[in-house]
């Protein structure tokens, strides 16, 4: 999202996507290489947040925003543009600001970092 796409991002994309979906290894990085793919084809995000919108509940678009935020505390930093690109996310698959700050809180707990002020 900070335009740096490093190891542990990766890593952390990976995992969720494992957890989330229960794919294999293989499947789980033949799904980000797809996502990757079309990622590189595309520099709208409305296309992708469309389907959000229409293929899943709510609190699947909450939970959606959670897994954002655990990429971007992968390597322990907030960077600005991360943080603007979850907000515009969230704002078009309906996620209310105030879930979006809740999703982070419950991240940045369960990953033991101290947010910035």
């Amino acid at each position: 999202m900070d335009d740096h796409f490093d190891g542990l991002e990766r890593v952390a994309i990976e995992k969720l996507l494992t957890a989330r979906f229960a794919l294999s290894p293989e499947k789980t990085q033949e799904l980000l290489e797809h996502a990757e793919v079309l990622a590189e084809k595309s520099n709208q995000l409305y296309p992708f947040t469309r389907l959000a919108v229409e293929r899943m509940t709510p609190e699947e678009r909450v939970r959606l925003i959670e897994m954002l935020w655990e990429v971007v505390y992968a390597d322990g930093v907030l960077d600005p543009e991360e943080d603007a690109l979850i907000r515009r996310i969230a704002g078009l698959i309906y996620v209310s600001d105030q879930d979006r700050g809740e999703a982070r809180r419950r991240v940045v707990a369960r990953l033991g970092i101290k947010p910035a002020p």
